[in-house]
C-alpha cells in the first residue's frame, strides 16, 4: 500500500469514527436521554390536575352550611420561565417580592420541568387582572380549583379547615402530590378521604407562550374527576347560631345531644372565629393572629379541653352509692354549712337540714356527697379502701369517662379518671384512705372531663341508663353505622328515676330554678368549679322533658362562678328555643342578660352576696 492510499484510509477511517461518535451521541440523546424529548413535550404539551369539588356539608334539616367557591393557583414551569416584570407581577398578585422569590425557589428545588404552585387560593378579582397579562409570562399558567365557602360566621371547630398538603403527608397517601390540599381539623379531617373526591388530568396542547391550542389527541388520554361525598351532619344549624349568641364575649363550651339518637345537636367552643378567615392569600397571616389571641379561639373547649366537672358529679355518685347498696333514697345526712370528715373541712351553703339523696341533689349539698363517697370506698365487700375506689373506677368509666366517645372528631381529649396506680404513686403507699381522694367526692380533685363527656352523663340520666355513641355526621354507609353501638350501665333503671326526680326539683325549686322553661319539664343540675387561676367555672347540665327526652344539655363557663349565674339560665334558653320554637316573654330580660353579658372584656367581679352563695 503507498503512501497516498495509506493516508486516504486514516482520514476515512476518522471520518468513520467521527459519523460514529455523531450516531452514538444521536442515539443517546434521542432514545436513551429523555431530557431533550420531556423538554420538547413540555414545550408542546401541559399536563394539568383536575382537581374534584369538595364534598359539601349540610345540617341535620339538609340547610347547605359548606360549600365550594372558584379558586386559581398561579402554577410555574421553572425551566420554560424568562426574564419577567416582577414588579408587576407582584403588584397583581398583592404580595411581598420576598415571598415570590421564596415559592419561586420551592418550585425550582421540587423540579425544573413539573409544573407547580407558585401562588395559591387566588381570588377572583385578582385573577381577571391577571388572566389579562399571562401572555408576557413564559412558564406561568392558571390552574382552576375550589376552596371552601360558608354560610355561617361560626362553627370553625365544628368544620375545621383545609391546608396544603405536607411532604410527610404524601409519603403515607400516594394519591397527594405537592400542592394539593388536605383536611387539617374538624370534620375536613375526619372525612377527608370522602370530602376529598379522586383527582383527574387533562392533556393539553400549549404554544411557546403556554397559550392553549386544543386537547392533546381530543382528550383521548384525559380522566374526569370525581366530585367528593357529600357529609349531612346532625347540627341543628339555628340552635347553634343562637347559642354562639348567647356564648358571645364568653370563654366556654355547649354540647347538646338528642338523648335516643346520641346525635350531637349542638357544639359551641367559645371564642370561636369565622372559618373563612382560613381561606384564600390571607390565610396564613389571619391563622398567625388566631395564634396569637390570648382568649384561644383555635382551642376546641368541648372536646378538647379538660375540666373538673364540679357538682354535676354529685349524680353520679348518688347512682353509684345505691347500686351499690351502701345508701337508699331515704339515706339522710347533717349539714351545718359544711362538715369536718377526720380532721379535712368541706365547707357547704345554707340549706335545709338534715337531707336525703333527693334534698342533696336539689340543694347541691357538699357534706352528703362526701358522706356517700365514704360509705361507697368504706364498704366491707371490698378487702380496702384501694379495691373499692378500683370498683367506684369502673362504674364512672362506664358513663363514657376517660375515654374517647366520638368518633368524627381526632382532636378529642380522653379526660382523666385516675387509677389506683397513680394515687399508689402519689401517697407512695397502698394502704389510703377516702380523706385522701376527697375531693373527688364533689366533681373536684384530679377529675378531668371534657364537656363532651359531661354531656354524655346526662344523656345517660336522661335514656335511664344507656347511651349510644355521640356523633355529629350522619353515616351514609355500613363502616360508619357499625360504630354507632348502645352502651348500658351496670346500674339498676329505677336508680336513674331517683336522681331525674332529684334534678326535676333542683329545677322547680333548687340551685337550678333559673333553668326553669314553661310548659316543659326540665331536670337539672347545677355546677360550681373552684379554680385556682381566678373566678369559678360556671357549669350546669340538664335533659327536657323529663318523659321521652329530646334534648341533653351541658353548658359549661369559664370564670362564670356559679353554676346559676350563666350556665343554668343558658341552658335553660336553649332548651325552650329548641322545644318550643320561641323564647317566652317571662325570659326575655334573662335572654337578654345573657346576650349582653361580657365575661372576657369585663370580667365579673366575686360576689359575696349570701343569696347568690345559696344558688350553689
Amino acid at each position: 500500500m503507498n503512501k497516498f492510499s495509506h493516508r486516504k484510509a486514516v482520514i476515512s477511517g476518522l471520518i468513520v469514527f467521527v459519523f460514529g461518535i455523531y450516531i452514538i451521541q444521536l442515539f443517546k440523546l434521542q432514545v436513551i436521554d429523555e431530557s431533550y424529548k420531556l423538554s420538547a413535550i413540555n414545550n408542546s404539551q401541559r399536563v394539568e390536575t383536575q382537581y374534584p369539588a369538595r364534598g359539601l356539608i349540610y345540617d341535620r334539616n339538609h340547610k347547605l352550611l359548606v360549600y365550594n367557591q372558584a379558586a386559581y393557583d398561579l402554577m410555574v414551569i421553572p425551566r420554560q420561565v424568562k426574564n419577567f416584570d416582577t414588579l408587576e407581577l407582584i403588584s397583581i398578585l398583592g404580595i411581598p417580592k420576598e415571598v415570590l422569590v421564596k415559592n419561586m425557589e420551592k418550585c425550582k428545588r421540587y423540579s425544573r420541568y413539573k409544573a407547580s404552585i407558585l401562588i395559591s387560593q387566588i381570588t377572583d378579582n385578582k385573577y381577571a387582572k391577571l388572566q389579562e397579562k399571562l401572555y408576557k409570562y413564559p412558564g406561568f399558567f392558571i390552574q382552576t380549583r375550589t376552596l371552601r365557602k360558608y354560610n355561617v360566621a361560626h362553627s370553625a371547630d365544628v368544620f375545621g379547615y383545609i391546608g396544603e398538603v405536607s411532604q410527610s403527608q404524601i409519603e403515607k397517601d400516594s394519591s397527594y402530590t405537592s400542592g394539593d390540599y388536605i383536611g387539617v381539623n374538624g370534620l375536613e379531617k375526619s372525612y377527608e378521604k370522602i370530602l376529598r373526591g379522586t383527582k383527574g388530568k387533562r392533556i393539553l396542547l400549549v404554544d411557546n407562550y403556554n397559550r392553549i391550542k386544543g386537547s392533546y389527541k381530543n382528550g383521548e388520554y384525559d380522566i374526569p374527576a370525581v366530585v367528593g361525598g357529600d357529609l349531612t351532619t346532625t347540627l341543628d344549624i339555628d340552635l347553634q347560631e343562637y347559642a354562639y349568641r348567647l356564648m358571645q364575649n364568653k370563654k366556654g363550651g355547649i354540647i347538646a345531644i338528642e338523648p335516643s339518637t346520641g346525635e350531637i345537636l349542638l357544639k359551641v367552643s367559645s371564642p370561636g372565629y369565622d372559618p373563612q378567615f382560613l381561606v384564600g392569600l390571607e390565610r396564613s397571616e389571619n391563622y398567625r393572629k388566631l395564634q396569637q389571641d390570648p382568649n384561644l379561639p383555635l382551642f376546641d373547649r368541648t372536646v378538647t379541653a379538660t375540666y373538673p366537672p364540679g357538682s354535676i358529679f354529685k349524680t353520679i355518685q348518688g347512682l353509684i352509692g345505691l347500686q351499690e347498696g351502701v345508701i337508699t333514697p331515704a339515706t339522710q345526712y347533717e349539714c351545718h354549712r359544711g362538715n369536718s370528715f377526720n380532721g379535712q373541712f368541706m365547707k357547704c351553703h345554707g340549706h335545709a337540714s338534715p337531707l336525703d339523696l333527693k334534698g342533696g341533689i336539689q340543694n347541691s349539698c357538699n357534706p352528703y356527697f362526701v358522706n356517700v363517697f365514704r360509705r361507697i370506698l368504706e364498704n366491707n365487700k371490698y378487702a380496702n379502701v384501694r379495691e373499692a375506689y378500683g370498683k367506684w373506677r369502673d362504674y364512672v368509666l362506664e358513663f363514657g369517662l376517660g375515654q374517647r366517645i366520638c368518633p368524627d372528631f381526632m382532636n378529642e381529649s380522653s379526660g382523666s379518671i385516675p387509677t389506683q396506680a397513680y394515687y399508689d404513686k402519689v401517697f407512695r403507699t397502698h394502704n389510703w384512705y377516702y380523706t385522701y381522694i376527697m375531693s373527688l367526692s364533689i366533681g373536684q380533685g384530679e377529675l378531668l372531663i371534657t364537656p363532651l363527656q359531661m354531656a354524655n352523663i346526662v344523656t345517660c340520666i336522661a335514656n335511664r341508663g344507656s347511651y349510644l355513641t355521640p356523633h355529629i355526621v350522619r353515616p351514609a354507609d355500613p363502616e360508619h353505622r357499625a360504630r354507632i353501638v348502645r352502651h348500658d350501665l351496670n346500674i339498676r333503671k329505677e336508680y336513674f328515676d331517683v336522681i331525674a326526680d332529684a334534678m326535676e326539683e333542683a329545677v322547680k325549686g333548687g340551685t337550678a330554678r333559673v333553668a326553669a322553661c314553661d310548659s316543659v319539664t326540665v331536670c337539672g343540675k347545677t355546677g360550681t368549679i373552684q379554680n385556682p387561676h381566678g373566678l369559678d367555672h360556671s357549669a350546669f347540665f340538664a335533659f327536657a322533658p323529663k318523659v321521652n327526652p329530646k334534648i341533653a344539655i351541658l353548658v359549661y363557663v369559664e370564670n362564670g362562678e356559679w353554676g346559676s349565674t350563666y350556665g343554668a339560665p343558658i341552658a335553660g334558653l336553649l332548651i325552650e328555643k329548641y322545644l318550643t320554637g320561641k323564647i317566652s316573654s317571662r325570659k326575655m330580660a334573662l335572654e337578654k342578660k345573657m346576650l349582653e353579658a361580657d365575661l372576657i372584656h369585663t370580667p365579673v367581679k366575686k360576689t359575696t352576696d349570701k343569696r347568690e352563695e345559696a344558688e350553689d
